[in-house]
Protein backbone atom coordinates (compact mmCIF):
# COMPACT_ATOMS: atom_id res chain seq x y z
CA UNK A 1 0.00 0.00 0.00
CA UNK A 2 1.34 3.32 -0.92
CA UNK A 3 1.69 5.53 1.31
CA UNK A 4 -0.68 9.02 1.56
CA UNK A 5 2.24 11.09 2.35
CA UNK A 6 4.32 10.16 -0.13
CA UNK A 7 1.99 10.43 -2.87
CA UNK A 8 0.92 13.73 -1.87
CA UNK A 9 4.62 14.55 -1.97
CA UNK A 10 5.28 13.47 -5.23
CA UNK A 11 2.12 15.54 -6.24
CA UNK A 12 3.86 18.53 -5.02
CA UNK A 13 7.09 17.71 -5.91
CA UNK A 14 5.55 17.42 -9.77
CA UNK A 15 3.73 20.67 -9.25
CA UNK A 16 7.25 22.44 -8.39
CA UNK A 17 8.74 20.73 -11.15
CA UNK A 18 6.32 22.78 -14.07
CA UNK A 19 7.07 25.80 -12.11
CA UNK A 20 10.88 25.26 -12.34
CA UNK A 21 10.37 24.38 -15.87
CA UNK A 22 8.23 27.56 -17.07
CA UNK A 23 11.00 29.19 -15.29
CA UNK A 24 13.65 27.58 -17.58
CA UNK A 25 11.81 28.55 -20.64
CA UNK A 26 9.90 25.38 -21.03
CA UNK A 27 6.08 26.01 -22.06
CA UNK A 28 4.40 22.66 -20.67
CA UNK A 29 6.35 19.60 -18.67
CA UNK A 30 4.38 16.08 -18.14
CA UNK A 31 5.32 12.79 -16.77
CA UNK A 32 4.83 9.53 -18.44
CA UNK A 33 5.06 5.97 -17.35
CA UNK A 34 7.40 3.46 -20.09
CA UNK A 35 5.15 1.42 -21.72
CA UNK A 36 5.12 2.01 -25.34
CA UNK A 37 4.04 -1.16 -26.95
CA UNK A 38 1.29 0.67 -29.02
CA UNK A 39 3.66 2.97 -30.37
CA UNK A 40 6.18 -0.37 -31.00
CA UNK A 41 3.83 -1.52 -32.79
CA UNK A 42 2.68 1.51 -35.15
CA UNK A 43 6.28 2.12 -35.54
CA UNK A 44 6.89 -1.81 -36.73
CA UNK A 45 4.26 -1.01 -39.27
CA UNK A 46 5.89 2.15 -40.81
CA UNK A 47 9.06 0.43 -40.97
CA UNK A 48 7.99 -2.38 -42.66
CA UNK A 49 6.41 -0.69 -45.29
CA UNK A 50 9.36 1.13 -45.81
CA UNK A 51 8.16 4.30 -45.12
CA UNK A 52 11.14 6.12 -43.48
CA UNK A 53 12.86 5.72 -46.33
CA UNK A 54 17.00 5.39 -46.11
CA UNK A 55 16.35 6.90 -42.28
CA UNK A 56 18.12 3.26 -41.42
CA UNK A 57 18.42 4.61 -37.87
CA UNK A 58 15.15 4.06 -37.09
CA UNK A 59 15.43 0.79 -37.19
CA UNK A 60 19.71 0.19 -36.34
CA UNK A 61 18.23 0.27 -32.23
CA UNK A 62 15.99 -2.73 -32.05
CA UNK A 63 13.63 -2.05 -29.18
CA UNK A 64 16.10 0.50 -27.27
CA UNK A 65 13.47 3.06 -29.01
CA UNK A 66 10.24 1.55 -27.37
CA UNK A 67 11.93 0.65 -24.26
CA UNK A 68 13.02 3.34 -22.12
CA UNK A 69 14.25 1.20 -19.48
CA UNK A 70 16.77 -0.69 -21.98
CA UNK A 71 18.02 2.28 -23.50
CA UNK A 72 18.92 3.65 -19.41
CA UNK A 73 18.77 0.70 -17.30
CA UNK A 74 16.15 1.77 -14.50
CA UNK A 75 14.41 4.01 -16.18
CA UNK A 76 10.49 3.75 -14.51
CA UNK A 77 9.31 7.47 -15.48
CA UNK A 78 9.68 9.89 -18.70
CA UNK A 79 9.63 13.87 -17.65
CA UNK A 80 8.60 15.35 -21.21
CA UNK A 81 8.52 18.84 -21.29
CA UNK A 82 8.15 21.46 -24.56
CA UNK A 83 9.27 24.84 -25.73
CA UNK A 84 7.66 26.56 -28.53
CA UNK A 85 9.95 28.01 -31.31
CA UNK A 86 7.69 30.07 -33.42
CA UNK A 87 9.99 33.35 -34.41
CA UNK A 88 6.81 36.34 -34.31
CA UNK A 89 9.56 38.77 -36.57
CA UNK A 90 10.03 36.27 -38.89
CA UNK A 91 8.45 36.75 -42.74
CA UNK A 92 5.29 36.01 -43.10
CA UNK A 93 5.61 32.00 -44.44
CA UNK A 94 3.45 31.61 -46.93
CA UNK A 95 4.32 35.08 -48.72
CA UNK A 96 7.65 33.98 -49.00
CA UNK A 97 6.66 30.53 -50.57
CA UNK A 98 4.74 32.77 -52.91
CA UNK A 99 8.16 34.80 -54.02
CA UNK A 100 9.79 32.03 -56.18
CA UNK A 101 13.20 33.85 -56.52
CA UNK A 102 13.31 33.09 -52.22
CA UNK A 103 14.04 30.42 -50.38
CA UNK A 104 11.78 29.23 -47.75
CA UNK A 105 13.47 27.25 -44.77
CA UNK A 106 11.28 25.77 -42.04
CA UNK A 107 10.87 28.30 -39.52
CA UNK A 108 11.90 25.61 -36.79
CA UNK A 109 15.54 26.06 -38.37
CA UNK A 110 15.79 29.82 -38.72
CA UNK A 111 17.78 30.51 -35.81
CA UNK A 112 20.08 28.79 -33.57
CA UNK A 113 20.16 24.78 -33.03
CA UNK A 114 17.46 24.17 -30.24
CA UNK A 115 19.48 20.80 -29.55
CA UNK A 116 22.18 22.35 -27.11
CA UNK A 117 19.68 25.15 -25.74
CA UNK A 118 17.12 22.43 -24.55
CA UNK A 119 19.42 20.04 -23.48
CA UNK A 120 21.23 22.34 -21.13
CA UNK A 121 17.97 23.33 -19.94
CA UNK A 122 17.02 19.87 -18.93
CA UNK A 123 20.22 19.25 -17.14
CA UNK A 124 19.56 22.31 -15.03
CA UNK A 125 15.87 21.24 -14.28
CA UNK A 126 17.29 17.62 -13.64
CA UNK A 127 19.63 19.19 -10.94
CA UNK A 128 16.90 21.50 -9.65
CA UNK A 129 14.83 18.04 -8.84
CA UNK A 130 18.00 16.62 -7.36
CA UNK A 131 18.24 19.43 -4.93
CA UNK A 132 14.82 18.95 -3.81
CA UNK A 133 14.47 14.55 -3.54
CA UNK A 134 18.28 13.66 -3.76
CA UNK A 135 20.62 11.87 -5.69
CA UNK A 136 18.20 10.27 -8.43
CA UNK A 137 19.40 8.48 -11.92
CA UNK A 138 18.39 10.43 -14.72
CA UNK A 139 19.92 11.18 -18.38
CA UNK A 140 18.20 14.05 -20.81
CA UNK A 141 17.42 13.77 -24.40
CA UNK A 142 15.85 16.04 -27.25
CA UNK A 143 15.91 14.63 -30.48
CA UNK A 144 19.38 12.87 -30.02
CA UNK A 145 19.29 9.01 -29.06
CA UNK A 146 16.65 6.10 -30.25
CA UNK A 147 13.92 7.72 -28.16
CA UNK A 148 9.97 7.62 -29.44
CA UNK A 149 9.16 11.72 -28.65
CA UNK A 150 6.06 12.01 -30.12
CA UNK A 151 4.73 9.26 -28.29
CA UNK A 152 5.97 9.89 -25.10
CA UNK A 153 4.67 13.68 -25.34
CA UNK A 154 1.00 12.23 -26.18
CA UNK A 155 1.14 9.67 -23.17
CA UNK A 156 2.26 12.22 -21.24
CA UNK A 157 -0.81 14.76 -22.14
CA UNK A 158 1.38 17.46 -23.77
CA UNK A 159 -0.98 17.09 -27.10
CA UNK A 160 -2.23 14.44 -29.27
CA UNK A 161 -0.39 13.14 -32.44
CA UNK A 162 -2.18 14.64 -35.49
CA UNK A 163 -3.04 13.55 -38.88
CA UNK A 164 0.15 14.96 -40.29
CA UNK A 165 1.91 12.88 -37.43
CA UNK A 166 2.82 16.03 -35.22
CA UNK A 167 2.07 16.28 -31.77
CA UNK A 168 -0.85 19.09 -31.58
CA UNK A 169 -1.77 21.15 -28.65
CA UNK A 170 -5.33 22.68 -28.57
CA UNK A 171 -3.49 25.79 -26.68
CA UNK A 172 -0.50 26.22 -28.40
CA UNK A 173 -0.50 24.09 -31.61
CA UNK A 174 2.20 22.33 -32.63
CA UNK A 175 5.23 24.68 -33.27
CA UNK A 176 7.53 23.51 -30.59
CA UNK A 177 10.72 21.38 -29.88
CA UNK A 178 10.33 18.56 -27.40
CA UNK A 179 12.62 17.04 -24.15
CA UNK A 180 12.91 14.01 -22.16
CA UNK A 181 14.18 13.13 -19.14
CA UNK A 182 14.62 9.39 -18.32
CA UNK A 183 14.26 8.84 -14.81
CA UNK A 184 14.06 6.53 -12.21
CA UNK A 185 12.03 8.29 -9.93
CA UNK A 186 8.38 7.41 -8.83
CA UNK A 187 6.57 10.25 -9.84
CA UNK A 188 2.62 10.28 -10.58
CA UNK A 189 1.78 10.89 -14.22
CA UNK A 190 0.26 13.02 -16.08
CA UNK A 191 -3.14 12.86 -18.02
CA UNK A 192 -3.09 11.96 -21.75
CA UNK A 193 -5.36 13.76 -23.46
CA UNK A 194 -7.98 13.21 -26.64
CA UNK A 195 -7.53 13.20 -30.26
CA UNK A 196 -9.06 16.34 -31.64
CA UNK A 197 -8.32 16.62 -35.07
CA UNK A 198 -12.10 15.23 -36.17
CA UNK A 199 -12.91 15.11 -39.81
CA UNK A 200 -10.24 17.73 -40.87
CA UNK A 201 -8.17 16.63 -43.49
CA UNK A 202 -6.49 20.01 -44.08
CA UNK A 203 -2.91 18.73 -43.66
CA UNK A 204 -3.32 15.89 -46.07
CA UNK A 205 -4.97 17.77 -48.90
CA UNK A 206 -2.11 20.72 -48.98
CA UNK A 207 1.02 18.74 -48.97
CA UNK A 208 2.57 19.18 -51.96
CA UNK A 209 3.67 15.71 -52.88
CA UNK A 210 0.98 13.78 -50.92
CA UNK A 211 3.43 12.45 -48.37
CA UNK A 212 0.57 12.08 -45.68
CA UNK A 213 -0.84 8.83 -47.28
CA UNK A 214 -3.29 8.52 -44.62
CA UNK A 215 -4.47 10.09 -41.64
CA UNK A 216 -1.73 9.24 -38.81
CA UNK A 217 0.38 7.65 -41.83
CA UNK A 218 3.39 9.97 -43.08
CA UNK A 219 5.45 8.07 -45.96
CA UNK A 220 8.70 10.12 -45.45
CA UNK A 221 10.11 9.02 -48.57
CA UNK A 222 7.86 11.77 -50.40
CA UNK A 223 8.21 13.86 -47.73
CA UNK A 224 9.88 17.25 -48.38
CA UNK A 225 11.16 17.48 -45.09
CA UNK A 226 12.90 14.19 -45.48
CA UNK A 227 13.81 15.10 -49.01
CA UNK A 228 15.81 18.17 -48.27
CA UNK A 229 17.39 17.12 -45.23
CA UNK A 230 17.23 13.46 -44.24
CA UNK A 231 17.92 11.97 -48.18
CA UNK A 232 21.84 12.41 -49.16
CA UNK A 233 21.86 11.16 -52.71
CA UNK A 234 19.57 12.75 -55.39
CA UNK A 235 16.32 13.92 -55.07
CA UNK A 236 13.95 12.20 -57.40
CA UNK A 237 12.80 13.95 -60.46
CA UNK A 238 9.24 13.57 -59.35
CA UNK A 239 9.07 15.47 -56.38
CA UNK A 240 11.71 18.09 -57.58
CA UNK A 241 8.36 20.32 -59.67
CA UNK A 242 6.60 19.89 -56.07
CA UNK A 243 9.17 21.07 -53.93
CA UNK A 244 8.68 24.50 -55.07
CA UNK A 245 11.29 26.93 -53.32
CA UNK A 246 11.39 24.95 -50.14
CA UNK A 247 14.81 24.45 -49.84
CA UNK A 248 15.11 23.31 -46.08
CA UNK A 249 12.18 21.47 -44.53
CA UNK A 250 8.69 22.02 -45.04
CA UNK A 251 5.65 23.53 -42.89
CA UNK A 252 2.43 23.21 -44.99
CA UNK A 253 1.19 20.64 -42.99
CA UNK A 254 1.60 22.79 -39.84
CA UNK A 255 0.66 26.37 -41.71
CA UNK A 256 -2.70 24.98 -42.36
CA UNK A 257 -3.83 23.30 -39.32
CA UNK A 258 -6.32 25.04 -37.58
CA UNK A 259 -4.65 24.30 -34.06
CA UNK A 260 -1.52 26.61 -34.63
CA UNK A 261 -4.12 29.83 -35.04
CA UNK A 262 -3.59 29.12 -30.89
CA UNK A 263 0.19 28.83 -31.09
CA UNK A 264 2.30 31.02 -29.09
CA UNK A 265 5.47 32.86 -30.20
CA UNK A 266 8.68 31.78 -28.89
CA UNK A 267 10.41 34.13 -25.70
CA UNK A 268 13.99 32.44 -26.53
CA UNK A 269 16.10 35.22 -28.64
CA UNK A 270 18.02 32.48 -29.99
CA UNK A 271 15.40 31.20 -32.27
CA UNK A 272 14.81 34.10 -33.83
CA UNK A 273 15.80 35.02 -37.76
CA UNK A 274 19.73 34.84 -38.12
CA UNK A 275 21.29 35.95 -41.47
CA UNK A 276 17.70 37.02 -42.91
CA UNK A 277 16.95 33.15 -43.45
CA UNK A 278 13.19 33.93 -43.13
CA UNK A 279 13.53 35.39 -46.87
CA UNK A 280 16.63 35.07 -48.41
CA UNK A 281 17.27 35.36 -52.13
CA UNK A 282 18.22 31.71 -53.69
CA UNK A 283 21.06 33.60 -56.55
CA UNK A 284 22.24 34.69 -53.16
CA UNK A 285 22.50 31.33 -51.06
CA UNK A 286 23.78 29.84 -54.04
CA UNK A 287 26.76 32.23 -54.85
CA UNK A 288 27.96 30.75 -51.02
CA UNK A 289 31.06 28.92 -50.73
CA UNK A 290 31.68 25.73 -48.65
CA UNK A 291 33.33 28.39 -46.01
CA UNK A 292 30.66 30.51 -46.45
CA UNK A 293 28.06 27.82 -45.54
CA UNK A 294 29.77 26.86 -42.36
CA UNK A 295 30.71 30.68 -41.32
CA UNK A 296 27.06 31.34 -41.73
CA UNK A 297 25.15 28.59 -40.98
CA UNK A 298 27.62 28.33 -37.19
CA UNK A 299 25.81 26.97 -34.78
CA UNK A 300 22.28 26.28 -37.22
CA UNK A 301 20.70 23.14 -37.47
CA UNK A 302 21.08 23.58 -41.28
CA UNK A 303 24.59 22.66 -41.50
CA UNK A 304 23.73 19.41 -40.40
CA UNK A 305 22.71 18.66 -44.18
CA UNK A 306 26.33 19.98 -45.52
CA UNK A 307 27.15 21.80 -48.29
CA UNK A 308 26.34 19.68 -51.10
CA UNK A 309 22.93 19.20 -50.12
CA UNK A 310 22.59 22.62 -49.38
CA UNK A 311 22.93 23.02 -52.89
CA UNK A 312 21.54 20.52 -54.46
CA UNK A 313 18.29 22.07 -52.45
CA UNK A 314 18.57 25.17 -53.81
CA UNK A 315 19.35 24.56 -57.13
CA UNK A 316 16.11 22.50 -57.44
CA UNK A 317 14.03 25.64 -56.32
CA UNK A 318 16.49 27.70 -58.68
CA UNK A 319 14.79 25.21 -61.48
CA UNK A 320 11.37 26.07 -60.07
CA UNK A 321 11.88 29.68 -60.20
CA UNK A 322 10.45 31.92 -63.06
CA UNK A 323 12.87 32.43 -65.73
CA UNK A 324 15.02 35.43 -65.41
CA UNK A 325 18.91 35.74 -66.84
CA UNK A 326 19.90 36.01 -63.34
CA UNK A 327 18.64 32.79 -62.89
CA UNK A 328 20.27 31.17 -65.41
CA UNK A 329 23.48 32.80 -64.81
CA UNK A 330 23.14 31.85 -61.46
CA UNK A 331 22.76 28.13 -62.21
CA UNK A 332 25.34 27.93 -65.09
CA UNK A 333 28.19 29.24 -62.63
CA UNK A 334 27.73 26.15 -60.95
CA UNK A 335 27.79 23.63 -64.07
CA UNK A 336 31.02 22.74 -63.70
CA UNK A 337 31.19 22.24 -59.57
CA UNK A 338 33.18 19.72 -58.53
CA UNK A 339 30.45 17.48 -56.90
CA UNK A 340 28.30 15.16 -59.13
CA UNK A 341 25.45 15.57 -57.03
CA UNK A 342 25.08 18.90 -57.02
CA UNK A 343 25.42 18.86 -61.28
CA UNK A 344 23.08 16.71 -61.53
CA UNK A 345 20.30 19.10 -59.71
CA UNK A 346 22.17 22.13 -61.57
CA UNK A 347 21.41 20.40 -64.98
CA UNK A 348 18.09 19.17 -64.38
CA UNK A 349 16.87 23.24 -63.11
CA UNK A 350 18.71 24.75 -66.16
CA UNK A 351 16.57 22.33 -68.17
CA UNK A 352 13.29 24.07 -66.45
CA UNK A 353 13.90 27.61 -67.83
CA UNK A 354 16.10 26.30 -71.24
CA UNK A 355 13.58 23.44 -72.20
CA UNK A 356 10.48 23.97 -70.27
CA UNK A 357 7.87 21.13 -70.79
Amino acid sequence: MVDSNTVQLSRALLNDMQIWARSLGFQQLGVSDIDLSAAEDQLQQWLARGFHGEMEFMQRHGSLRTHPEELVPGTIRVITARMDYWPETAADAWQVMGESELGFISRYALGRDYHKLIRKRLLRLSQRIEEAVGAMGYRVFTDSAPVMEKALAQKSGLGWVGKHTNVLNRQNGSYFFLGEIYTDLPLPLTEPVSDHCGSCTACIDICPTQAIVAPYQLDARRCISYLTIELRGSIPVEFRPMMGNRIYGCDDCQLVCPWNKFAQMTTESAYLPREGLDAPQLVELFSWTEAEFLQRLEGSPIRRIGYECWLRNIAIALGNAETSQKIVASLKDQLEHSSELVREHVQWALEQHINPS
